[in-house]
């Protein structure tokens, strides 16, 4: 359906193969690592330390981010959660939706990470948490927790030269040699604090073996790949209960009911929590890294499966050899101006965007809108 080829211009792209039609399924992987952000995991959203799975039953979010401890919802049948299923590692306590996902934690990173096992010590742990929530607020883009994942896998990687070479396959310098253009992670604003990252990973899990990840600038190439690479993951027990409350065959007062009770639910959720109604976290994917961004994609990134497996999913026809595009911004960014666009894009991922919808652009002289000129006036002040 689709492969990979190689660019000057632009590095990798996803090809189609064949044509494919709008709403068929592109491809679905599972990340190399995938890890939940640090401020989501201490406000309570409980999810597998492996896929990300919500481990709150849809009743239990509801009362959580509703604060509201009265909710029964109906049709517990579509509750996506079973709690039977649920194992902690036997060591520290660490929470899996399932014994599958706790073993291969423990196979890929846990064995390094766990406490219990003496490889960790649990306050360097949560003291490097703290520090990154000190650095960064929500909403949340990233962790540096991933980075230690990342780390402790390939420690236990039986071929750690291969596995090391994929990740540095991912990483980018400080700045774009072809543009020269300043990742605002990396600009001289941040590094005192990637001093301060870079010298706790290295007091919780040094390798000789990657001793140049530990050093200054290969810190800062393998940070970088926190802001260009990484893909946002999000689940939620609550959602998927809804969206098969949705395909019920019911009665058509019984129908409009439900669909009340939930339009109520979310309404209530928005006023006590706001838009944080996910298990949000980020994970490092092959395949999905090498699809390009385009501000008129015909292509985008979902989670079906209420965990940690990507899917890219056609969302316009797609003919045969032409590129498989999604977008690196959300719908309220893709709405602004082609200014504002290229500029979020050059200061995040490190590129000028050339879509056919900024060329098309590009020869507006008065595309500046009022709100890109507010963003700029209060980034200077």
């Amino acid at each position: 359906m689709w492969h990979v080829r190689k660019s000057d211009e632009k590095g990798y792209g996803l090809f189609a193969a064949d044509n494919i039609s709008c709403s068929r399924i592109i491809l679905e992987e599972e990340p190399i690592t995938s890890c939940q952000f640090s401020w989501n995991k201490l406000y309570k959203y409980l999810a597998c330390d492996y896929c990300m799975k919500s481990l709150e039953t849809s009743e239990e979010m509801a009362r959580r981010l509703t604060q509201n401890k009265a909710i029964v919802l109906p049709h517990p049948e579509c509750c996506p959660t079973n709690p039977a299923t649920h194992v902690n590692c036997p060591n520290c306590e660490v929470k899996y939706c399932c014994s599958e996902c706790r073993l291969k934690a423990y196979n890929e990173h846990h064995k390094v990470l766990c406490p219990a096992l003496h490889n960790c010590d649990s306050q360097q742990l949560d003291n490097l948490e703290e520090i990154w929530r000190s650095f960064h607020y929500p909403p949340e883009t990233a962790t540096v927790m991933l980075l230690l994942r990342i780390i402790a896998r390939v420690k236990l990687e039986p071929n750690k030269d291969e596995f090391r070479q994929t990740i540095e396959s991912f990483c980018h310098e400080s700045t774009n040699e072809s543009e020269n253009i300043a990742h605002k992670l990396l600009g001289s604003k941040y590094k005192g604090q990637l001093e301060v990252l870079r010298k706790h990973i290295k007091s919780i899990i040094y390798d000789d073996s990657l001793s140049f990840w530990f050093t200054d600038d290969g810190f800062v190439s393998l940070f970088a790949l926190l802001g260009t690479n990484q893909q946002g993951i999000g689940s939620s027990a609550l959602s998927i209960w809804a969206k098969k409350c949705d395909s019920l065959n019911l009665p058509q007062d019984e129908r409009q009911n439900l669909d009340q009770l939930i339009d109520n639910l979310y309404e209530e959720m928005d006023n006590v929590s706001g838009e944080f109604l996910n298990c949000e976290g980020a994970g490092l994917y092959m395949m999905q890294s090498k699809c390009n961004h385009s501000c008129a994609p015909n292509a985008e990134v979902c989670f079906l499966h209420n965990n940690h497996r990507l899917t890219v999913k056609a969302i316009k026809d797609i003919h045969h050899d032409e590129e498989i595009t999604i977008s690196y911004l959300n719908k309220c960014e893709l709405s602004r101006s082609r200014h504002s666009r290229q500029k979020y894009l050059r200061e995040n991922y490190l590129f000028t965007c050339k879509c056919e919808k900024c060329y098309n652009e590009a020869d507006d002289p008065d595309e500046t809108s009022d709100e890109d000129l507010s963003s700029d006036s209060d980034e200077m002040q």
